[in-house]
């Protein structure tokens, strides 16, 4: 068993990435179920007792492990981790800021904490932090970015060289060819969440599914939300964010969420994914996805 499967309580070392509120009870389940590490979502969750539903709900689906992102903007963070803690969550990951102030209340709680990171300072921070592990998150990723990155192959090397604690990969990884690079590059397992949104099991409306299988790899950008950016597939809306002609904030709250993410209205708000849009061609099972990265890496190695 790998550093990442026992940290995890998972068959196989693999993290479904957490976008927003894309993270469905069933699709945390069955990336579970199938020997995957689900993730449930908080970055714009706004009631810890949704928060609470929603792990009770993942629960009754699957006995397997499961865990949660906490988003360090959202200020109900440290409030969501003590829902997952009562509700037995043994691991999380933390992004979108300092995982300082959270970490001990975690390791309080008997909760392992992988910090999401874009560069090697940070990651290197995080361990000084008490992390248990990193996800090195590199630029070509959906969702939630700094204003500055590299590239996943750049990235993950580096990262492994700054620190003595296991790292995870993501941005880009979508298959069995970027889970096998993945590990050549020093990484214990993967962190995959683009490919997850585009699965049966997902929430996520049908046409958001459809417009991450018809689009190219540069069919994403980088808008700008101030504080942080948000790649995003390349919409009539985010076209003109990203020329400066529609304000990005209007775009990315509750009701544009809602109307685009999960009622198909690719013109109402900001669709996140990452450039691995140009390797996805499929809607399969979650559980097809898992198999087929570590099926593939296990006949190479026989």
């Amino acid at each position: 068993m790998s550093r990442i499967t026992d940290l995890l309580g998972s068959r196989h070392p693999i993290i479904q990435g957490a976008m927003g509120v894309i993270s469905n009870p069933e699709m945390v389940a069955a990336v579970s179920e199938a020997g995957g590490f689900g993730l449930l979502a908080t970055a714009f969750a706004a009631d810890p007792g949704l928060v609470r539903d929603q792990a009770q709900a993942t629960k009754e689906l699957t006995d397997k492990p499961f865990g949660a992102n906490l988003f360090v903007m959202n200020p109900l963070a440290a409030r969501f981790a003590r829902v997952f803690a009562e509700e037995g969550v043994k691991c999380v990951t933390v992004s979108g800021g300092s995982p300082r102030e959270l970490i001990p209340m975690l390791h309080e709680a008997g909760i392992r904490v992988i910090v999401v990171t874009p560069n090697a300072d940070s990651a290197r921070s995080a361990e000084a932090a008490g992390a248990d592990a990193i996800v090195a998150e590199g630029a070509e990723s959906g969702g939630v970015q700094g204003l500055k990155g590299s590239s996943t192959m750049v990235l993950v090397p580096a990262v492994v060289d700054a620190v003595n604690l296991p790292v995870i990969a993501a941005g880009g990884i979508g298959d069995s060819r970027g889970y096998r690079a993945a590990l050549a590059l020093g990484a214990e397992g993967v962190q995959v969440g683009t490919r997850f949104i585009a699965t049966r099991e997902c929430i996520a409306h049908d046409n958001y599914k459809s417009a991450i299988v018809e689009t190219k790899e540069t069919g994403t950008g980088l808008v700008d939300m101030g504080r942080f950016r948000i790649r995003a597939l390349r919409t009539g809306l985010a076209e003109k964010m990203l020329r400066g002609e529609e304000p990005a904030d209007q775009a990315f709250r509750g009701e544009a969420i809602e109307a685009s993410w999960l009622g198909g209205d690719l013109n109402a708000g900001v669709l996140p994914a990452g450039e691995i849009t140009g390797l996805v061609s499929d809607i399969p099972s979650v559980k097809e996805v898992i198999e087929e990265m570590v099926g593939a890496n296990r006949s190479q190695r026989s």
